[in-house]
C-alpha cells in the first residue's frame, strides 16, 4: 500500500515560511505532473486549497494516465488533470492560460531521456515557448533546468554564473543542450518584461517516485527489496550531493514566487560517494553490498562529480535547514516498500 502520508508531510513542509495568499483566485498550470517534483507541488497546491482557504485552480499535465499517488488529487476535485503528450503541438496549444506555470516535463532519468531524444528537445525548447505565451500578464513561470548543464566542468561546487563545456556530441546532450536553450528562451522573456526564472536543480529523492525508476538511489533501494542484495557496477567511488523532495520543492516555491533572479542552483547539502549511498542503504534494509572485482561499464555520460553552490539562494532567501541523508533515504525506503512489497 502507498504510504501517500509521506507525499502529504513533505508537501506541507516544503510550504513552510512561505506567502502563498497570491495563489488565492488563480490557475496554477503544473506539466509533468506525475514526477516527483510535480507531485508535490500538486499536494502541496491541494493543502492551499483544503487547508489554507485559497480557491484556485489547478490544472495538471501527464503523459499517459493519472497514477495511483496522484488519484486522490483527482477524486477530491483539487487537481485538474489533463491527459497527453505536450510535444503535440495540438495537443498543447489547448491548454487553459495559466498566471502560474511550473513547466517540469521531462525525465530527470537518464535512460528515458537519452531513449526519447527528440521528446526531450522539443519539451524543453519549443514546449517552453508554447507555454510561456500561454502565461497571463503579470503570470510567473518557473523552468526546471538541471545540474547537468555544467556537463564538462570537473571542480565543484558549479555556481550559477558557469556553464560547462561538453560537446554537442555528448551522450546526454539532448538533455543538456535542451536545457540550456530553454534556460537561454525564460532569459529571452525576461527581457520582455515576463516574470520566467530557471532553477537548475540537481539529486531531488524521496517519497513520490514511481515503480521502476532507475536512478541510482531508487535503483538501490529496489534491488534491496526485491533481490535482497545490492551489486554496484563499478567501486563507486564517484560524488553525489543530494537533496530530500522537501528541501528542493521548498526552495523551488521560494524562487517561483519571490525570486528576482533569472536562475538559481536548487540541491541539498548531502553529499556522498555512490559506495556509500550502497552501503547506507544496505544498512538500512539490512542487506549486503558487492562490488565488483572487475570494473563493469557504468552508465554512459554520468558525471565524476555533482554539486552545487547555493550561495545565490541563500543571499536572496536566507539560510535553510536540510534533511540529512540517512532521515531522507529512510522515508524513501518506506515509500519504495509500498511499490515493491
Amino acid at each position: 500500500m502507498l504510504a501517500l502520508e509521506l507525499i502529504e508531510e513533505d508537501s506541507r513542509l516544503s510550504l513552510h515560511g512561505i506567502n502563498l495568499t497570491g495563489l488565492a483566485g488563480k490557475t496554477v498550470l503544473i506539466t509533468g505532473a506525475s514526477g516527483i517534483i510535480g507531485t508535490h507541488f500538486l499536494y502541496g497546491l491541494r493543502h492551499c486549497q483544503k487547508e489554507l482557504g485559497l480557491p484556485m485552480q489547478v490544472q495538471a499535465v501527464v503523459r499517459t494516465e493519472v497514477p495511483a499517488h496522484l488519484l486522490p488529487l483527482q477524486q477530491d476535485g483539487s487537481v485538474n488533470f489533463v491527459v497527453g503528450d505536450l510535444t503535440d503541438t495540438e495537443f498543447a496549444q489547448s491548454l487553459a492560460p495559466a498566471d502560474c506555470v511550473v513547466h517540469a516535463a521531462t525525465y530527470g532519468q537518464p535512460n528515458l531521456f537519452m531513449a526519447e531524444a527528440i521528446g526531450t528537445l522539443k519539451l524543453n525548447t519549443a514546449v517552453t515557448l508554447l507555454l510561456l505565451e500561454k502565461l497571463r500578464p503579470s503570470g510567473k513561470f518557473l523552468f526546471l533546468s538541471t545540474s547537468e548543464v555544467y556537463s564538462g566542468i570537473e571542480a565543484g561546487p558549479f555556481h550559477e554564473g558557469q556553464i560547462g563545456i561538453s560537446n554537442t556530441t555528448h551522450p546526454r546532450s539532448c538533455y543538456i543542450e535542451s536545457k540550456r536553450c530553454g534556460e537561454a528562451i525564460c532569459n529571452a522573456f525576461r527581457t520582455g518584461g515576463v516574470n520566467a526564472k530557471s532553477a537548475r536543480l540537481a539529486l531531488a529523492y524521496g517519497p513520490g517516485t514511481r515503480r521502476g525508476d532507475k536512478r541510482v538511489l531508487n535503483s538501490f533501494i529496489e534491488r534491496a527489496l526485491t533481490q535482497k542484495s545490492i551489486t554496484l557496477l563499478d567501486d563507486g567511488a564517484a560524488g553525489r550531493t543530494y537533496c530530500y523532495i522537501a528541501d528542493a520543492v521548498h526552495m523551488l516555491w521560494r524562487i517561483l514566487l519571490d525570486g528576482t533572479a533569472p536562475i538559481y542552483n536548487v540541491g541539498g547539502t548531502s553529499s556522498t560517494t555512490i559506495a556509500s549511498l550502497a552501503r547506507l542503504v544496505g544498512e538500512l534494509i539490512q542487506v549486503p553490498v558487492h562490488f565488483p572485482t572487475t570494473k563493469k561499464e557504468g552508465l554512459v555520460g554520468a558525471p565524476a562529480n555533482v554539486s552545487l553552490n547555493l550561495d545565490k539562494f541563500f543571499a536572496e532567501f536566507g539560510p535553510m535547514p536540510f534533511t540529512d541523508l540517512r532521515t531522507g533515504t529512510t522515508r524513501t525506503i518506506a515509500w519504495q516498500r509500498g511499490l515493491y512489497l
